[in-house]
């Protein structure tokens, strides 16, 4: 079946009604966050009110029923506003509430899902560890069956959202000599004794966003809270980072977008040689690669929404997507700094913020030197992806108007 890349009236919809939130929400103030280093939750809880926050979920959970295709535009847009904001719809859609759409049972969908979906709630994802990145399957927190419950001990380092978040979809072995094997899905939630969490200080680039620490000393966790089988929780997290990935990738194109965007005001402003710099050779073959690259990327993206939208796995081509337009974003950042010449080494000018919020992209979700060998192992044939217990699932078709949620 052929690719349709044409929007529909309900994916321009969608966009409008993101550069709206942002124009009105996020642009007027993100300097000054940025500087601050100041997250906002009620700008979070605004985007839940308008449907972001259940985009792709169906409607029968709480969710706006979005195409993946709007859900790859309202990623995109958010993310030329500011990255922070973007890292919201990754961990608490795509890695979170997709994640208990998938797999998780209908008693869990209907406790934990439609809250989330709703916006009454803000969820995240814990899988990174101290000593844990890339190679996930070599989890140190623990969880120790003992009666109806286990028992949590450990932490996770690199939460997106942690001190803000509601409900953790947390990893973690329950056999560790049985490698990737043991690890288990948990939903472990705020308020559980011995639950801790913390903020990093220090961060290079996100700072309107925050990120930090949880902590498990002897968390108690009922049975119910398993989401999967005992054993099943790598498999249930690699799923979960295909859906993280396409939000990533959705994002970084937009963010190379913004970076574009700025390039061409200031190449029409600024004047060298009685001339505006755009005229320049050197200026217009920066922003023409700039302009391929966002292209390419956004078609890369296109192409996942298209096989997610038919629930067809995409592991391969979301792995692609993510590693292109992540390096894409970063090498459009350093031009656009470029372009700007000092300004863009001061934050008069976003494209300082944009170079430190692209750097991140290229290591979480995957770093792009992992989705090199990703793809090399595609393509010399000694990765192939194989069926999953629980199938992605397909789009249902857009809901309801968004700014008109319940």
């Amino acid at each position: 079946m052929p690719i349709d890349l044409s929007l529909t009236p309900e994916n321009l919809l969608v966009q409008q009604t993101a550069r709206d939130f942002a124009a009105a929400e996020i642009l007027p103030h993100i300097r000054d966050w940025d500087e601050r280093h100041e997250a906002h939750p009620e700008v979070f809880a605004r985007m839940g009110a308008v449907g972001f926050l259940g985009a792709p979920v169906p409607e029968a959970y709480g969710g706006a029923g979005m195409d993946y295709v709007s859900f790859g535009i309202l990623c995109e847009e958010l993310e030329r506003a500011d990255t922070a904001f973007r890292v919201v719809m990754s961990v608490h859609v795509g890695l979170n509430s997709l994640t208990l759409l998938q797999w998780g049972t209908e008693e869990q969908k209907r406790r934990w899902l439609v809250p989330q979906a709703r916006g009454q709630k803000l969820a995240t994802f814990g899988l990174t560890e101290p000593g844990v990145g890339t190679d996930a399957a070599s989890l140190a927190t623990t969880a120790r069956r003992d009666g109806d419950s286990y028992v949590l001990n450990g932490s996770k380092l690199w939460i997106s959202l942690a001190d803000l978040a509601d409900h953790f979809l947390v990893f973690a072995t329950v056999d560790k000599a049985a490698g990737h094997k043991g690890i288990t899905a948990f939903v472990v939630e705020r308020g559980m004794d011995g639950l801790t969490t913390g903020t990093i200080h220090g961060k290079l680039g996100i700072n309107a966003g925050n990120t930090g620490s949880i902590f498990f000393d002897q968390v108690r966790v009922p049975i119910e809270n398993r989401i999967g089988e005992e054993g099943e929780g790598f498999t249930i997290a690699m799923s979960a980072i295909d859906q993280g990935r396409y939000t990533v990738a959705s994002g970084a194109v937009g963010l190379a977008q913004a970076c574009l965007d700025a390039s061409l005001a200031y190449a029409h402003q600024r004047q060298t040689f009685g001339q505006e710099i755009g005229q320049h050779q050197l200026v217009k073959q920066m922003i023409a690669k700039m302009g391929a690259g966002i292209e390419a990327g956004r078609l890369l993206c296109r192409q996942v929404a298209w096989l997610k939208n038919r629930g067809e796995r995409n592991t391969r081509e979301t792995s692609l997507a993510k590693w292109f337009a992540t390096d894409h974003a970063v090498q459009s950042a350093m031009d656009a700094i470029q372009i700007h010449g000092a300004y863009g080494y001061s934050n008069e000018y976003p494209v300082e913020r944009y170079l430190r919020n692209s750097k991140a992209a290229v290591i979480y979700e995957g770093t792009s030197q992992l989705h090199t060998l990703i793809q090399a192992d595609y393509l010399l044939g000694y990765r192939e992806d194989r069926p999953l217990r629980c199938p992605p699932v397909p789009a249902q078709g857009f809901g309801a108007p968004l700014g008109e949620r319940g």
